[in-house]
């Protein structure tokens, strides 16, 4: 009986769900972009860059992988912060295992203290990623990492990388293997996200909005697609709105005589090419919504539903 059981699960795959979990600006996105082998989430230095939950698929021999990237895991400060933290929560409800992302690091504060116990009541099978280990000068450095966190949570594996080099996806890949169960493909081989198109290029734009403008601005901006429509030559159009919640802001997005508006939508229009593959007409205007992280209905209006997080 043990040797059929055997010969089934060799002709199976595995296939199951992982989730991406850690406080912001850990290298969740930059993660996830290199085990998939294309850019799906957008990244940036600045933290609390995904607010969304983003479900890519990677799909190789030896089964599936459904990776959610979750928005970090921090102190709320308004409605917006609170979905994201509810997003990120509600996601470990639904996995298989998780991949705790910390940076190479002793401190352990009360941000990860709290991923901890969130992590210890899920009963989840928990990798430790020890991500930016490329900015470390010797192996032996990674020692003490391992063991301040081993003392907070009990961990499945613990593994050493660098999401931004590569170092150690592999073996990471392996490891979340492990630990899924066999069963049935859920997407077909070649399929990458199931993020729609047009909520990929709002958050393409963002990034670009994110890595130009200053510290204060990010955080109190969306972008919004009014109209995503390809022309019989394949030539698409994109007719999109960045928010934000100030009169001064909304300067500082356009810039002196339009230029920094230029930039931003010339910098999102180059990367839409690439992955559209197909020339892109990108038009771009900012509206001012004042407290818009605040209002459920904006919220809702701009793709973060507070009542489905």
């Amino acid at each position: 009986m043990t040797e059929d059981r055997n010969e089934l699960h060799q002709e199976q795959k595995k296939s199951g769900f992982a989730a991406l979990v850690g406080r912001p600006n850990v290298g969740k996105s930059t993660l996830m972009n290199h085990l998939i082998g294309q850019k799906i989430a957008i990244t940036s230095e600045k933290p609390q860059t995904t607010r969304d939950r983003i479900q890519t698929v990677y799909t190789d021999e030896r089964g599936q992988i459904i990776f959610l990237d979750t928005p970090g895991i921090h102190k709320a400060k308004n409605k917006l912060g609170e979905y994201m933290v509810n997003v990120a929560e509600r996601t470990l409800e639904e996995v298989d295992v998780v991949l705790w992302l910390v940076e190479p690091t002793t401190f352990i504060g009360a941000g990860e203290r709290h991923i901890a116990e969130q992590l210890a009541a899920s009963r989840l099978p928990v990798i430790l990623v020890i991500n930016k280990v490329d900015t470390l000068k010797n192996h032996d450095e990674i020692l003490p990492f391992i063991d301040a966190y081993r003392k907070i949570c009990d961990f499945a594996d613990i593994l050493p990388v660098s999401a931004l080099k590569g170092n150690n996806t592999d073996v990471l890949l392996q490891l979340i293997f492990q630990y899924l169960p066999y069963g049935p493909m859920y997407y077909d081989e070649d399929v990458v996200t199931d993020q729609p198109m047009r909520q990929i290029a709002a958050e393409l734009i963002r990034e670009k909005a994110l890595r130009m403008l200053d510290e204060e601005i990010p955080h109190g901006i969306a972008v919004t697609i009014e109209k995503m429509t390809e022309r019989e030559n394949g030539i698409i159009d994109i007719d999109a709105t960045i928010i934000c919640e100030k009169k001064t802001h909304k300067g500082i997005i356009i810039g002196k005589n339009g230029q920094m508006l230029k930039k931003i939508a010339s910098a999102a229009r180059q990367e839409l090419e690439r992955e559209m593959e197909t020339k892109v007409n990108l038009q771009v205007w900012v509206k001012i919504r004042k407290e818009w992280r605040d209002s459920e209905i904006l919220m809702k209006n701009y793709g973060y539903d507070p009542n489905h997080p």
